[in-house]
């Protein structure tokens, strides 16, 4: 169980330090020039900045040798003047070096070695608050789903006859007393009793005698 507790924690620590770095852009100054007196004076740090978007966090990298050039943050007075009087922080004179841009806003950087300043070493950037290239997330229509129509009972037509409700079957007593309270049906044919017998009896010896006279 401990095991696993020091991977997961080991697996959150290295996701946010991924996502920091994926947030973050580094940006060397210059590119192949570096941190130095420019040959083209001033205007060939502000054609390195222009295009270039530059975000709270990410990293300006200034390649330098160390007491050859050095990089202060000054107030836009100090770097219009080429002065250090108006310093945010001290200067870093150790190169290379890297600078997290810390805060949004205008930043400006200057060379207070000599006359370095004056001949064009001196960065001015602008930082924005957000991410470098986000984009505000786009929300797509939600389709409403389909409605089923609920089933409907057909009404009847003219053509069609309703059914009939069936009865509730129920038990028929027979009457008790002698005289019957309605006329009773039965499906089961009467006996024939012993006078129809005997009436049926003589007419079929009277038919055979009659035959047996015409005969003879």
């Amino acid at each position: 169980m401990a095991r696993f507790t020091v991977i997961a924690f080991v697996s959150a620590v290295m996701a946010v330090l991924l996502g920091c770095a994926a947030s973050q852009t580094v940006h060397v100054v210059g590119d192949s020039v570096g941190w130095t007196v420019p040959q083209g004076g001033a205007t060939v740090y502000s054609n390195w900045a222009n295009g270039k978007t530059f975000a709270v966090g990410d990293i300006l990298t200034f390649n330098f040798q160390t007491n050859e050039h050095d990089v202060l943050q000054v107030q836009k007075t100090s770097f219009d003047a080429c002065t250090s009087t108006d310093a945010i922080g001290d200067a870093v004179t150790t190169g290379p070096t890297n600078i997290t841009l810390a805060s949004a806003g205008v930043h400006y950087y200057i060379c207070t070695i000599g006359r370095h300043c004056q001949f064009g070493q001196k960065l001015d950037i602008t930082v924005s608050s957000g991410a470098p290239g986000a984009t505000p997330p786009t929300t797509s229509p939600t389709t409403p789903p389909p409605t089923t129509p609920s089933p409907t009972s057909p009404s009847p037509t003219s053509g069609e006859v309703p059914c009939a409700p069936t009865p509730s079957p129920s038990s028929t007593k027979e009457p008790t007393g002698s005289t019957p309270t309605g006329p009773t049906t039965s499906t089961t044919p009467p006996t024939p009793g012993s006078s129809a017998s005997n009436v049926l009896a003589s007419a079929s010896v009277s038919m055979l005698a009659l035959t047996m006279g015409l005969l003879f």
